[in-house]
């Protein structure tokens, strides 16, 4: 059983479902299946006792650290509750509709990550909020933790498509702006605009003393340039084309967009931002398990 439900972390798996609300709920219960035999545990905070866990329990209240040990779940009572508002950040620009041969387009992926989080947030009791933009904000649902709150933000997630150019720069100023009581922010992006502006918006949300996690979403080819033939590119947020033999520019490429991860890495580190580095194949709980610990450290 618990394998059947791990097949839901898996990108291409969750494509073929009817609707957003049933991909989030799978993911999240596949994630929590998998839990069984992660690597994953140690997340404590103070609490007041322990007692088993029982079906319905919430899983926030889960003592990894105890599980970690006993392999059994105990839930932890807390004496005072402090739930977390939470922004997801969703970059809806044209760049992001891009999939090479046998993938998801990267906008897909962010879309179906986003809902899961959604889903296991509101799950937690958390307040959730989105906010989509290309080369402005397109959408901003403040945040609520309710179920049909919850159904709204889901349906705004399955309905969107690919935008116009990016100007995540200025957009994520935006959204910095629009935050008026600061919490965790969690961006979806490729990140594809010029990293000064980006990083000085990153800056921006830290100032305003909001969490923040970057997950910086790409398609598998853009990382290794692997076309094997003569190819013609077209800018997808520019019409722009290029035709040339991929093999004359893949090491260069490769320097060039290491450099550009790197250097997000950096800044992110730097400015005490958690990072994750994710494609279109990646599974779902890479980002969820990030999302845990980072809910932990906040509190």
């Amino acid at each position: 059983m618990q394998d059947d439900y791990r097949k839901y972390l898996l990108p291409q798996v969750v494509s073929t479902l009817a609707n957003m609300e049933l991909r989030a709920r799978l993911v999240v219960e596949g994630f929590i299946a998998g839990l069984h035999r992660s690597p994953y545990h140690g997340f404590s905070v103070e609490f007041a006792e322990h007692r088993p866990y029982l079906p319905g329990d919430e899983i926030r209240h889960v003592d990894w650290k105890i599980y970690g040990r006993t392999d059994r779940f105990y839930i932890k009572q807390y004496e005072e509750e402090t739930n977390l508002k939470a922004y997801l950040i969703l970059d809806t620009s044209k760049s992001m509709t891009y999939a090479s041969a046998g993938q998801m387009p990267k906008l897909e992926y962010a879309s179906y990550l986003a809902a899961s989080l959604a889903y296991m947030m509101v799950k937690q009791q958390d307040a959730v909020g989105l906010a989509t933009f290309d080369e402005s904000i397109t959408s901003f649902l403040p945040p609520h933790a309710t179920r049909p709150y919850l159904k709204q933000l889901l349906l705004t997630l399955q309905q969107i498509s690919g935008g116009k150019g990016t100007a995540a720069g200025r957009s994520l100023h935006l959204v910095a702006e629009r935050i008026r009581r600061r919490g965790l922010v969690i961006i979806l992006s490729d990140l594809l605009d010029e990293p000064d502006q980006v990083i000085a918006a990153l800056k921006h949300f830290r100032h305003k003393k909001n969490e923040v996690i970057v997950m910086h979403v790409l398609d598998p080819v853009e990382r290794s340039f692997a076309f094997d033939h003569d190819a013609t590119f077209r800018d997808l947020e520019t019409a722009e084309i290029l035709a040339t033999q991929p093999w004359h520019i893949r090491k260069g490429y490769g320097e060039a967009f290491r450099g550009f991860i790197e250097r997000y890495k950096r800044e992110c580190r730097e400015h005490h931002i958690d990072y994750v580095l994710l494609d279109t194949r990646t599974p779902f709980d890479v980002a969820l398990i990030e999302y845990l610990s980072k809910r932990e450290r906040v509190h």
